[in-house]
């Protein structure tokens, strides 16, 4: 029965999933990202880098695996950032970042960068990998200043790529998004399909090895 490991923390992409009628496995990879940003050099590509940071996750929580997860599994890694401005933006540092960077979004739109990097393993051996990126237009509203810091005041800008959530009380100032919905919070289900498609491994499959609920 091939389980699922997601290989993030992120409690969005594990509602999205068990939304969708899956629990998987969770692994967190513990990967150093500006490491991993650092050896692509300066001015990295929004996709080519979202792809690399989910690429070295999976690979991380590869390693990481339990023999008896690793004898039939699907490892999914992702990693998301907002491309604005002619820069990718991953968490902010600190609140006063957060602020500076809600002030120059608000009333615009910016592109949502998510990559997946997929290791298909049967009996301990990688038999398959898939990568790609999804892009995702978001238009964000204008929160009032009161708005913001409480906003600012609860934590979550600083715990999300670009500083804002879909899903979470920031979804209170996207004024819509132009793609996929669930990419935006972490992970495309769409692109996940494709990528199992390439690994040989179907919906009906994860479902019946992976029942959520």
């Amino acid at each position: 029965m091939t389980r699922l490991v997601l290989g993030s923390a992120s409690s969005g992409r594990l509602a999205v999933l068990r939304a969708a009628g899956v629990e998987p496995a969770v692994l967190v990879s513990g990967v150093d990202e500006d490491a991993v940003l650092a050896e692509l050099g300066p001015d990295p590509a929004p996709g080519p880098a979202t792809v690399a940071l989910a690429s070295a996750k999976a690979q991380r929580v590869v390693e990481l695996l339990d023999p008896a997860l690793a004898a039939d599994c699907v490892v999914v890694g992702c990693d998301s950032m907002l491309y604005i401005d002619g820069e990718l933006r991953g968490k902010p540092p600190t609140v006063a970042d957060a602020r500076e960077r809600w002030r120059a979004m608000a009333g615009r739109t910016g592109q949502l960068y998510t990559g997946h990097s997929l290791i298909r393993l049967t009996d301990g051996e990688i038999a398959c990998r898939a990568s790609e990126a999804v892009t995702t237009t978001v238009r964000f509203g204008t929160p009032s200043d009161d708005d913001l810091e409480a906003y600012l005041a609860s934590g979550e800008p600083l715990r999300v790529a670009g500083g804002f959530t879909l899903d979470g009380l920031g979804g209170w100032f996207v004024d819509g998004v132009d793609g996929d919905p669930s990419s935006v919070v972490g992970i495309s289900l769409p692109l996940l399909r494709r990528l199992l498609h390439e690994a040989g491994v179907s919906i009906a499959t994860l479902w019946a090895a992976n029942p959520a609920g």
